[in-house]
């Protein structure tokens, strides 16, 4: 392999480090399992198991880690110590900008009067703060702490450059993203959208991505997983006709990323790496008198070769569980909580969803002023809009449509939203909603007309 590609020598002990490590992440992340009638990956399966042995104690260990970053917090925005900042994972843990600072204060506010069942009744009831404290975020944790263990198996050891370089060329002219973010999508879409955005957020941080690729990959390809369409479909009492019910989602996915990307704000996202250099133009071009396989796996050989060991795996993957489960869980605590809060005691998101009526109308869609009501909705939560259908909507069209609109908003603050929010890939909440609302409009046609035809 030449020189000038910086690829490295063919020998067995860089071929194991490239294949046993990788082989372990596919299986882990990538490969499907039947557990009974649904389809989940290993990881998916190891956290369910490790959330029921926590179950006991899960939510106190909560409660703590999120007063403890809140306190942290505000410690180091008080007192700015020296010595503990000199470190970095401390640092990275616990210094943060004062608009994170109340959002972590806020999402302890928030968690102890849900915990303790103190304070106005909107804060805490079994609709927001509880949903939130006993339903997502032991979920959340478990995930957090295998996925960002584990993850630096997919990342270091040379399986994303390899399945980069192959699906460079229907990646970056279909969605405008590398290669490399294939892998995300089927991660999230076999197992879970957190999985996704951590794995986006690991490898924006690490000049992977530019702050445009890794705004479209958290925002577009942290799918929802095949089980919890099923929930989805099962809450509207549509489950006969699941297999339809997911091929219009995949068709209304597809619709999505390949627009959206396309519209402001993403269109708008620089085309540079986090510290604001700029990007490699020449970075995925295969060099002149190589296969496209082969430059594939000598840039895969070539990661493998300069892979941490053993000891530096495992020190990665703990900051990166560390990072997830101190950084994110308050910011889904406060921002999940104050979504819920709006949609069950305000009626914003009713009057946001009146402008969608006429639309819903001109597509023929049955009972259109009680669907409009369930749209907006979902920017809060993606299983509301559901449980609203399923108690409001006669219409199996109609169910059938906001069921499957629901699930290819993507972005719902409960969860996918409030990860992005802490993560550093380069969006905020206005931007978040924009996304919304061009997801939204870009999907409706094509699932009204895939439920008209397969369904009505």
């Amino acid at each position: 392999m030449s020189e000038s590609t910086g690829s490295a020598s063919p020998n067995w002990r860089t071929l194991f480090a490239f294949l046993v490590p990788s082989l372990i992440g596919v299986f882990l992340f990538m490969t499907p399992v039947a557990i009974g009638e649904a389809m989940t990956i290993p990881i998916a399966v190891m956290a369910k198991t490790l959330q029921s042995w926590i179950s006991p104690f899960a939510h106190a260990m909560i409660v703590t880690i999120v007063c403890i970053t809140g306190v942290m917090s505000a410690f180091v925005a008080l007192t700015k110590p020296r010595q503990l900042l000199k470190n970095h994972l401390f640092r990275h843990l616990f210094a943060v900008s004062p608009i994170w600072l109340a959002t972590r204060l806020a999402g302890m506010l928030f968690i102890l009067m849900t915990y303790f069942k103190v304070g106005p009744e909107a804060i805490h009831s079994a609709e927001t703060g509880a949903l939130v404290l006993n339903d997502l975020l032991p979920v959340l944790f478990s995930v957090f702490v295998l996925a960002g263990l584990l993850l630096p198996l997919l990342l270091n050891f040379g399986l994303l450059e390899l399945v980069g370089t192959l699906l460079t060329k229907v990646m970056r002219p279909l969605f405008g993203v590398p290669g490399r973010s294939a892998v995300n999508c089927v991660a999230s879409w076999l197992g879970d959208g957190s999985v996704g955005i951590l794995m986006t957020s690991r490898q924006y941080e690490d000049k992977h991505y530019t702050q445009r690729e890794a705004a479209i990959i958290g925002t577009t390809f942290s799918a929802v997983s095949i089980t919890f369409c099923l929930v989805v479909i099962g809450q509207v009492k549509l489950e006969h006709l699941f297999a339809p019910f997911y091929l219009t989602v995949c068709a209304a996915g597809i619709a999505a990323a390949i627009i959206v990307p396309r519209l402001p704000p993403l269109r708008w996202k620089k085309d540079c790496y986090v510290d604001g250099s700029a990007a490699n133009p020449g970075a995925e071009l295969v060099p002149e008198g190589k296969t496209l396989f082969g430059h594939a796996l000598d840039v895969a050989l070539a990661k493998a070769e300069k892979a941490p060991g053993v000891r530096g795996t495992l020190k990665e993957g703990v900051h990166n569980a560390l990072d997830m489960v101190f950084a994110v869980l308050p910011v889904v605590m406060a921002v999940g909580t104050f979504a819920l809060i709006i949609a069950e005691h305000t009626p914003v998101f009713q009057f946001l969803g009146k402008p969608f009526v006429p639309y819903l109308e001109l597509l023929q869609v049955p009972e259109a002023a009680k669907a409009a009501e369930t749209i907006v909705v979902g920017f809060a939560d993606m299983f509301i809009p559901s449980i609203l259908a399923a108690g409001n909507i006669e219409s199996d069209v109609t169910r059938f449509i906001v069921a499957a609109l629901s699930v290819t908003q993507l972005i719902y603050m409960s969860e996918v939203g409030a990860l992005l929010l802490g993560s550093k890939i380069p969006v905020n909440l206005f931007e978040l909603f924009c996304i919304f609302i061009l997801r939204t409009l870009v999907t409706l046609p094509v699932i009204a007309l895939m439920a008209h035809w397969l369904v009505g």
